[in-house]
This record gives structure tokens, sequence and C-alpha cells, in this order.
């Protein structure tokens, strides 16, 4: 069972969790987290990009000229492929780059890119964070408590506007509910800081 120091805002430790082996504890799946982050990537494409075929394109609605003794080749439109201005073969249309993985192969991803935090001493867990206004000031002093200076992750039991506004002009810094935690964010980011009641609400889900 991976146990790990709980800090304070300050920066001191107060205490030490012992974190769940189910959630926590995993040998990380690196195909099944793959195969996650690519899901993820991909359903982030618009994909509206869009060309014009023959149908489409203005013009070459009439025979530029008859089929027999011309001495040209035999043409039907003067807006096919291989004219100017003539339509795109095989060109891109609008569609969505999404696809499905199953179920447990999702949660299993999740579970395994939160072992590999702890693996790599990734993670630091906060006994409370919560601020009494938006401020950006004072969230940068507490992650310079913390000794973050690189991407982090910040997660907390349940959806706080101040710490939300407080973290989203800061390069690099990232906050989520314990409900929106994903794949993508804690394999981008370098440090996953999260809440002690994070944790419990991350372990309730995922066990």
């Amino acid at each position: 069972m991976p146990k790990v120091s709980v800090y304070n805002v300050e920066g001191s430790q107060v205490g030490e969790l012992d974190l769940a082996d189910g959630v926590f504890g995993l040998e990380p799946n690196t195909h099944v987290l793959h195969s996650a982050v690519v899901l993820q990537q991909a359903s982030l494409r618009q994909g509206t990009h869009k060309v014009k075929g023959r149908s489409e394109v203005r013009g070459g609605g009439r025979k530029p000229w008859k089929q027999k003794g011309t001495g040209r080749a035999r043409q039907g439109s003067i807006r096919a492929p291989q004219w100017k201005g003539g339509g795109t073969v095989f060109g891109p249309t609008p569609r969505s780059y999404g696809f499905k993985l199953p179920k447990k192969v999702r949660r299993l991803a999740i579970k395994s890119a939160l072992s590999s935090k702890v693996a790599a001493s990734g993670i630091i867990v906060l006994d409370q964070l919560s601020l009494s206004q938006p401020k950006t000031k004072d969230f940068v002093k507490i992650l310079n408590n913390l000794k973050v200076a690189r991407k982090a992750l910040v997660v907390t039991k349940e959806y706080d506007n101040n710490v939300a506004l407080s973290a989203r002009n800061i390069p690099g810094v990232k906050f989520v509910a314990a409900d929106g935690i994903n794949v993508l964010d804690v394999m981008v980011h370098d440090q996953l800081i999260i809440t002690k009641d994070a944790v419990a609400k991350v372990e309730e889900v995922f066990a």
C-alpha cells in the first residue's frame, strides 16, 4: 500500500496517508495509457475540414466540346479534377475522429496514470485547499511553499471557483474537480497536487 506525506498550504508536513493499492498502487499499463491518451486527443480534433468535389464547384454544366472530331481528348466538364478550378479528388470532408474504449479499459487507464505519478514521486497531497477570494498571487505563494516549479494539475473534491480563478492565469497550472480528472491531464502535468478529500473521492469512484 503506497504511503505519501500530507502537507498544508504552508508547505509543512502534517501527516501521512495510505493510498489504495487498487487505484494508486498498480503496475502502469503503458498500452492502455497510450490508447486512452490517443482517444482524448482524437476527441479534441474538430474535424471540420472540407474541400469541394466536382459536383460542388461552380460551373462546368456544359460539355466543353463535342465528343469526336476535334482531335482533342474527350472531356465532359471543365470542372473535372484535371482542370484548373476543378473539384478535388478524395479530399477531406467533415468527420469525427473520436472512437470508444471499453469502460474497464478507461478505468484501468486512469488508475495506471495515477499509479505512475505515485511511482515517480509526482504527487503532492494537501490536507485542504481553499481561498477566501480569487487571487493569483496567493495561489502562486502556495505553489512556492510546495516547491512546485513545473507543470501542475490541481485537484479538489468539489469545484472551487476561487481556486479555479486563482489558478487559471498561471502558465502550466490547471485546476479540475475530482470528478473531472482524466488520463491526459494527469500524464501531461509533471506534478499532481490533490487534496486529501479528493483522494478519498477518487478511490471511492475507481476502487
